[in-house]
């Protein structure tokens, strides 16, 4: 999926600024899919503008520069249509902590703990989140179906790493004092 796809799917629900499609983006329904930066929303939005593919309204904001609230059109939602019928790329999984716990051998066990609970306390943020939007959802809509794909992907990890817990620390390496060093 590319910028320009995402852009589309966000206008889908409702009109948006570059301002709030990045904001989705980051902190929104959209922060699941792929990563786009202002650099690559405001150039996609002047395209699809061109392109027919999306309309623009400028509203006055008291003490800021005109907001420009882009909304899809009837071109883009085909656009949209068209692009949702391809084949999606694999899903990238990249995590920081996973590096970390690869080289546990290398890490401070008391540092490994805070890093492995640092994990516990986002995995179950996240899982309470889902949670949350899962009140509201249509049974049957993709809503449900994405929201109910991320809650068995945080459960397994929750369940893998509760049962992991022990192994892990096991396998930590203990500090070497300074008497075998020598």
């Amino acid at each position: 999926m590319n910028v320009r796809t995402l852009c589309l799917g966000i206008l889908a629900f409702d009109e948006a600024s570059g301002y709030e499609i990045k904001k989705a983006v980051e902190d929104g329904m959209f922060s699941h899919f792929i990563e786009a930066s202002y650099g690559s929303i405001y150039p996609a939005l002047t395209q699809m503008l061109a392109d027919g593919l999306v309309s623009v309204r400028e509203q006055a904001q008291e003490g800021k520069p005109l907001k420009k609230a882009y909304s899809i059109t009837e071109a883009g939602r085909k656009a949209l249509k068209n692009s949702l019928h391809e084949l999606p790329q694999q899903d990238k999984f990249k995590s920081e902590f996973l590096f970390q716990a690869l080289f546990r051998e290398q890490v401070d066990p008391q540092h490994l703990e805070a890093v492995f609970n640092g994990q516990m306390e986002y995995l179950y943020d996240e899982l309470s989140t889902i949670e949350e939007c899962r009140q509201s959802l249509e049974p049957g809509s993709g809503h449900a179906f994405v929201n109910g794909y991320g809650h068995a992907v945080v459960s397994a990890a929750i369940q893998y790493m509760e049962e992991s817990r022990s192994s892990l620390g096991l396998l930590a390496r203990k500090p070497i004092s300074s008497d075998a060093a020598e």
